[in-house]
């Protein structure tokens, strides 16, 4: 058997096991996804009377609709619940105004973004996320009425003390638990076998308010990972003196929730796509997409709160505080480009750079490309490439439409998460943001 038979047979075995865990998308299902958007294409082509393409559309009133359903979610299953926004998801100011709005705090990652929470008047802030630098640890505390800080390391408890004291204040905080001692990931927060030293730790330092804990797991298609780590917690929780239990007003269980959508992957995102490209092998059409199943937000609320009744409230009834981020503002954000150039049938140029995504995401991750021009539920096949000096620079391989030509805007959806924020000043301009 030549090398090349068997790498064909050898990856065709393989796709037995990526149809169990990423299934074919069900075309009917894709279908109506890609209907909603054309029947609104009057709407979306009306934003380019003042603005030209390329341009991002930020949709207010999804972002508002998605913070009700996510706080009506848990608030069938519990009663003390704090809701943050993760505004590294998309840090357009007006995506943390609209949700401030909406009733929601603020969960910020740098000074940067410390600066635009409180620029916005946000009243209730969380600030999260390794390597805190003083500057950003002075911000935080000159602001310590509003911002409740969640130290990340030992070095960084004794810095904030420090910097605290030399403000003559009191700061309230907490401390992030790593929720994987192995890899990459060990970079967030502290061991769970740390958290007592920890706490003396804080006694003898003074200037600390110590109100709670916080976790982190990503990529949530289900609640496993963070139910995992919530029966752990338990167990620490348990395993503390009556009087460090009472000073745990709250317990943060992060974000991390993905869209109910789920995640959609072109060939390329799959173990099969991957194998045979390391193999050198041809690839196949690329009219199949693929997507993993996630759990809807209800699912979520039901399991994680039945979790947190059985291993933390009866332990500690603390506040029970989430950071929705990808889930709120995936689906309010959509990318409207125009086509400029086409070089054959099966190749057109846009206007727009995935510099505007940030990353060259749709090699593997798949989008469906709409060309509002000339609309049709049936996808063709062509390369949707953008404007940069790069092979890498792709939209899409397919477009919905009857056809497609110099001049025809396109649309791609449901954009809003990491992406704006991603974005690079990247050889060509951004797209400016309008609101729709």
């Amino acid at each position: 058997m030549s090398a090349k038979i068997f790498s064909v047979a050898a990856a065709d075995s393989f796709r037995v096991d990526i149809t169990q865990h990423a299934p074919v998308f069900p075309e009917a299902e894709l279908r109506r996804f890609v209907e909603r958007f054309f029947a609104r294409r009057t709407d979306f082509l009306g934003l380019l009377g003042s603005s030209p393409p390329p341009l991002y559309v930020l949709e207010r009133s999804v972002l508002t609709e998605r913070a009700k359903q996510f706080r009506d979610a848990f608030r069938h299953h519990l009663v003390d619940m704090g809701f943050y926004y993760a505004v590294k998801s998309n840090n357009h100011p007006e995506v943390s105004r609209t949700l401030l709005q909406a009733g929601m705090g603020l969960d910020v990652s740098s000074g940067p973004e410390l600066e635009m929470a409180l620029e916005l008047g946000a009243a209730d802030i969380i600030f999260s996320g390794p390597g805190k630098t003083d500057a950003e640890l002075h911000l935080a505390v000159s602001a310590a009425e509003r911002v409740t800080i969640l130290i990340d390391s030992f070095g960084e408890l004794a810095r904030l003390a420090a910097i605290a004291r030399s403000h003559g204040k009191t700061v309230r905080a907490g401390v992030r638990l790593t929720t994987n001692p192995h890899g990459l990931w060990r970079k967030f927060g502290i061991l769970p076998e740390q958290l007592v030293p920890f706490l003396e730790q804080v006694r003898e330092c003074g200037g600390i308010e110590f109100r709670g804990l916080q976790f982190h797991t990503s990529w949530n298609l289900s609640p496993a990972a963070q139910i995992d780590f919530i029966r752990l917690l338990g167990q620490v929780l348990a395993g503390l003196d009556p009087a460090a239990r009472e000073q745990i007003r709250f317990i943060d269980i992060g974000g991390g929730y993905w869209p109910s959508q789920g995640e959609w992957l072109q060939e390329e995102g799959t173990p099969v796509g991957r194998l045979r490209k390391e193999l050198g092998l041809e690839q196949e059409s690329r009219q199949n997409h693929y997507r993993l199943p996630a759990e809807s937000i209800e699912t979520f609320a039901t399991r994680l709160s039945d979790a947190v009744r059985s291993y933390i409230l009866p332990l500690t009834p603390c506040r029970i505080c989430f950071e929705p981020g990808r889930w709120l503002c995936n689906d309010a954000m959509h990318l409207l480009i125009s086509v400029v150039d086409k070089k054959c049938d099966d190749l057109v140029i846009t206007d727009a750079g995935t510099n505007a995504v940030g990353w060259e995401r749709f090699e593997t991750d798949y989008f469906p490309v709409l060309n509002l021009s000339r609309p049709a539920l049936a996808e063709k096949p062509c390369n949707i490439l953008g404007a940069l000096c790069t092979p890498h620079d792709i939209w899409g391989y397919n477009y919905w439409g009857e056809d497609i030509g110099v001049g025809d805007i396109l649309l791609i959806p449901t954009q809003g998460a990491y992406t704006y924020s991603l974005r690079q000043h990247f050889i060509k301009p951004l797209p400016e943001v309008v609101i729709m």
